[in-house]
């Protein structure tokens, strides 16, 4: 009687290391670490339960615990972490950047704090930059240079939603628990309840929604048509488990 041939159902990367990917981990590294240093700045100079309010930190946290994987498994030559993962956190980051720079930091915006951006000064400073520019510029060309296309699928675009949907409703629960005239009680202008009501923030939220939605759909339809940077320097890895290399 023949004996099944159980190695052939293993993926080959399951029982082969990947190749080292050095520069793909020191680059993870140092946006892990960005992340990482501007949140501890953030913490050091700010009440920490605020900081923790806010979905840049939220965002934040996940790149440095992302990418930080991501450079540990490029270095000990591991599987890539699920596409689902990578491509969530790059569009939260990229929505944390976007809306910084064209929304809060926008003098003719209806929800501008450009004069309180523009009073932070050192450290805060450079907190700022790194949690808002850094970061998601950073995360992009990971995106762009470091992962191999075609991972993402339509249906992702759906399920990142959660992250906001979860923010959200902390958000307004924060802002419900809090005292009224209570500094930060809401972290955002437009998430404010005091100023527009729940109506005016479920429709702001909603707005933000299809944008995050619009946004997703267009890193998946990226992720379809970008070429490869370079050739695959593993054939052996499995073709199918792609996200960070």
């Amino acid at each position: 009687m023949l004996t099944p041939n159980r190695a052939s159902a293993v993926p080959a990367s399951a029982v082969l290391p990947t190749v080292r990917r050095p520069y793909a981990a020191a680059f993870r590294a140092l946006i892990a670490l960005s992340a990482a240093t501007g949140l501890i700045i953030e913490c050091v100079y700010g009440n920490v339960l605020v900081v923790l309010s806010f979905f840049t930190i939220w965002s934040n946290i996940l790149v440095a615990l992302v990418l930080g994987s991501g450079a540990v498994r490029a270095w000990n030559r591991r599987p890539p972490l699920p596409a689902l993962w990578t491509g969530g956190v790059l569009l939260c980051i990229t929505v944390v950047g976007l809306v910084f720079h064209l929304v809060l930091d926008n003098p003719a915006g209806e929800f501008n704090q450009a004069a309180e951006i523009a009073r932070l000064s050192g450290a805060r400073a450079a907190a700022n930059q790194l949690l808002h520019t850094v970061t998601p510029i950073g995360t992009a060309l990971d995106f762009l240079l470091l992962t191999l296309p075609g991972a993402l699928r339509l249906r992702h675009a759906a399920q990142w939603l959660a992250v906001p949907a979860l923010y959200l409703a902390f958000a307004l629960l924060r802002g419900a628990l809090l005292s009224p005239g209570t500094p930060t009680r809401y972290p955002y202008p437009f998430l404010d309840v005091t100023a527009h009501g729940y109506p005016g923030v479920l429709t702001n939220a909603a707005v933000l929604g299809a944008a995050f939605y619009v946004l997703g759909l267009a890193i998946v339809g990226l992720d379809h048509v970008r070429p490869a940077v370079r050739p695959h320097e593993n054939r052996i890895s499995s073709q199918r488990a792609r996200g960070l290399k």
